[in-house]
């Protein structure tokens, strides 16, 4: 498949994931790689806390994911329900991205359809040594830096990466694939001076501009974290939050202005999701946590950690 051909395959490639339900797709080239110079930093300042995949060598080299791999495909998916959360005592808050049912699976069943229909065009052309890879949080890819690379959009100070169109509300896959694919133009940054994120944060886990303290983020201790109990100054400041925490995206001017409702049915809230009771999360057990979180991205927190967090939100209320 020469230069030409490759062009006319590319944009194929973004009809069909538009096609499939992706909101923007985005090319970047591995010949061309964002600067992960603030990633080794952030590591290197032990903000990882304990999650120690993120300091897999294989995130800065896509090459020793996929051999012989030329382009990274980039896919969102707006997953943005337009409901406020609820400020009530005895009331926990849940992530949107957590209200309806689990991401990976979504992004993963269509990832995989464009997968197989780039494997059977390639066979049709002959391309006989073509392969690809999908993954949706699943692998060592720095999808906000290639995401940005390809031109989806740009890192906000938050961490986030942010849309023109949708603001943070997104969910990313990426593709890896050994075809050498004409690749978009970078995203430029387009937050300016603006902190509302940084001064939002209740305990200042945004540092710095685009850098995340995950041992002060709420996110992590109520998602990622398995110690028995929070730190004080982070259950103090929980606000009621048991799963995931939106702050820093509710104030976010490009998500007040511009976020849209999702239309893809697989992201409308469970009801029981959005505003549920802490003291029934606080003493759930194992067959009610299996019920009010079918298919949900929240059943890798199980039974014991999602009653940790309520316990631990009630307390802070007094």
């Amino acid at each position: 498949m020469n230069s030409s051909h490759l062009v006319v395959f590319a944009r194929q490639i973004r009809q069909m994931a538009l096609g499939l339900g992706f909101h923007k797709v985005g090319i970047a080239n591995l010949a061309h790689p964002p600067d992960l110079s603030g990633l080794n930093q952030w590591l290197a300042q032990g903000y990882q806390a304990d999650m120690t995949w993120m300091e897999n060598p294989k995130r800065g080299d896509p090459e020793q994911v996929l051999a012989g791999a030329q382009s990274l495909i980039c896919l969102a998916m707006n997953y943005y329900q337009p409901i406020p959360h609820v400020e009530q005592k005895g009331i926990g808050k849940i992530s949107r991205y957590a209200w309806g049912r689990d991401y990976h699976r979504i992004l993963g069943k269509r990832l995989k359809s464009l997968c197989l229909w780039i494997d059977e065009q390639c066979l049709k052309n002959e391309i006989l040594n073509s392969q690809t890879r999908w993954y949706v949080d699943t692998g060592p890819i720095a999808e906000k830096p290639w995401a940005m690379q390809a031109g989806l959009g740009w890192i906000g100070k938050n961490g986030l990466l942010l849309t023109r169109e949708y603001g943070s509300w997104i969910f990313l896959g990426v593709i890896l694939t050994t075809l050498d694919l004409p690749a978009d133009f970078p995203h430029t940054s387009h937050c300016g001076t603006c902190t509302r994120c940084m001064v939002a944060c209740p305990t200042g886990a945004i540092v710095r501009p685009q850098v995340v303290d995950a041992n002060r983020c709420l996110a992590y201790h109520t998602l990622e974290s398995h110690a028995e109990a929070f730190p004080s100054f982070i259950q103090k400041h929980l606000q009621g939050w048991v799963a995931g925490c939106d702050i820093c995206q509710d104030v976010c001017p490009w998500n007040q202005r511009f976020a849209q409702p999702s239309d893809i049915p697989d992201f409308q809230p469970y009801p029981w999701n959005i505003a549920p009771s802490l003291p029934r999360l606080a003493t759930l057990k194992t067959e009610e946590f299996d019920h009010q979180f079918p298919a949900s991205a929240l059943r890798r927190l199980k039974v014991k950690r999602m009653r940790r967090n309520a316990q631990a939100a009630l307390q802070s209320e007094g």
